[in-house]
């Protein structure tokens, strides 16, 4: 299994001859010329990760797509998972897991992704477990899961989280190798310093 970082919040897995796309997005490449998607992950329906013009470029009639449910709406097509679902896509197991803010709120009070509506991923590649956290804080769910083999989270401020908040929900479920990723001008060095005695393995790459 492959993972291509293409930027932003936007991954690439390609494993057994399948592409499955995570949160597609145009401004970060020209996705004319990427491999065409067997499968699509959403994880909510924010403009950059529900983006029309990447998905026109690599969804064809066979994509098997899967997204939370304001992005089916939009997009008129797709197969809906609510936190706490699973299904599986290309072969592999996906759990749908709550992503929400609990700090991070708009001017009106309102959070930056509501609780109930967004999707983090858990996707299982044989004894492989990855977690595509979306965009959420260190919510409880977070901390609680288990088995996490590889983990993926982002610190877009002030969307997300801050390098303290990632440190403390991957101390929460551990996992053996964490990304830092959608971190946008957050310094991803001071979670690397965050958890260097920690026993996790942060390994960091330059994301547009």
């Amino acid at each position: 299994m492959k993972i291509t970082f293409i930027g932003h919040g936007t991954l690439m897995f390609t494993f057994g001859g399948k592409v499955l796309h995570v949160d597609p997005y145009s401004k970060l490449t020209d996705y004319s010329v990427l491999p065409k998607a067997d499968g699509v992950l959403i994880t909510h329906e924010h403009q950059d990760h529900l983006d029309k013009e990447a998905l026109k470029h690599i969804v064809t009639d066979t994509t098997d797509i899967v997204l939370n449910g304001n992005s089916a709406e939009i997009l008129g097509k797709g197969r809906v998972m609510k936190n706490g679902d699973s299904t599986e896509l290309l072969g592999i197991n996906v759990e749908a897991v709550p992503a929400y803010n609990i700090v991070h709120k708009r001017d009106n009070g309102q959070p930056f992704h509501p609780k109930h509506q967004h999707n983090g991923y858990i996707l299982t590649f044989g004894d492989t477990r990855i977690y595509v956290a979306g965009d959420t804080e260190n919510t409880p769910e977070m901390k609680a899961l288990k088995d996490i083999d590889v983990a993926f989270l982002p610190m877009n401020l002030p969307y997300t989280m801050t390098p303290e908040m990632a440190a403390d929900g991957a101390l929460g479920f551990r996992p053996k190798i964490l990304y830092p990723y959608h971190y946008g001008q957050t310094d991803p060095g001071k979670l690397v310093d965050l958890l260097k005695d920690s026993g996790i393995e942060v390994r960091v790459r330059k994301l547009s």
